[in-house]
């Protein structure tokens, strides 16, 4: 499942290399009504390559938003794993094999990671580095969690691990959405795992991060933070 918006120069080669995997899949690409066609596009090319759909929302609500609207469709069509990425190449669909072998060993999610051994990023500037890294150790710090990259958006899920945790219900947009799964996984008491990922910057398109989505999930880190600190005190 890939949410996208604008992602024509993207899309096509990243179908390409997902379907190069030997993996058993299908692909939900979420789309917000993107105005450079990238929804058709996606279409055109899953009548050559096979197993893609398309989800098409009606405007651009913000990832989260996107994000459980493809979880509640996959969901209701009874999929065993949910898988979700970037659709702008900064995931490599070659990780994927790895991720379900962990799957299958036990782990409820398994989160493909920046910051743990093996893995990194590259072509970033070092001011967007060091922003990463500080988020996530803030996050990682106040909330209490194992995970070592929270933000990231290549993840895999049992199925039943995802409905545990009702993505439906959350409300965070922007990456924070990301953060606030993995809090729920963790207070639930599921097993997520981590495998290394070199994160790639795009080459094509615009990236969706804005000062106004840091800001966001900053503050609603710090205020889970609080309300998790407050819940224990009684």
């Amino acid at each position: 499942m890939l949410p996208t918006y604008n992602e024509r120069d993207n899309i096509q080669p990243f179908l390409e290399a997902v379907r190069a995997v030997p993996c058993e899949l299908d692909v939900l690409v979420v789309d917000d009504n993107s105005p450079d066609g990238t929804a058709d596009l996606a279409l055109a090319v899953g009548e050559r390559l096979g197993g893609v759909d398309v989800l098409r929302r009606a405007a651009k609500n913000g990832l989260g938003s996107a994000y459980r609207a493809g979880f509640e469709h996959v969901l209701d069509a009874g999929y065993d794993v949910i898988v979700s990425m970037d659709a702008d190449l900064s995931h490599d669909p070659a990780v994927l094999p790895s991720m379900l072998r962990l799957l299958e060993g036990g782990a409820d999610a398994v989160v493909g990671s920046r910051y743990v051994t093996g893995g990194g990023t590259t072509d970033w500037p070092i001011r967007r580095q060091l922003l990463s890294k500080w988020g996530n150790a803030y996050t990682r710090t106040l909330l209490r969690l194992e995970v070592r990259d929270c933000t990231s958006g290549f993840r895999a899920y049992r199925a039943e691990a995802l409905r545990g945790i009702s993505p439906s219900t959350t409300g965070a947009e922007g990456y924070a959405f990301l953060t606030e799964l993995v809090r729920r996984l963790t207070r639930k008491g599921y097993r997520i795992e981590e495998t290394p990922i070199v994160f790639r910057d795009r080459t094509h398109g615009t990236s969706k991060m804005s000062g106004r989505i840091i800001v966001e999930s900053m503050l609603l880190v710090t205020r889970w933070g609080l309300a998790d600190r407050l819940r224990r005190r009684r």
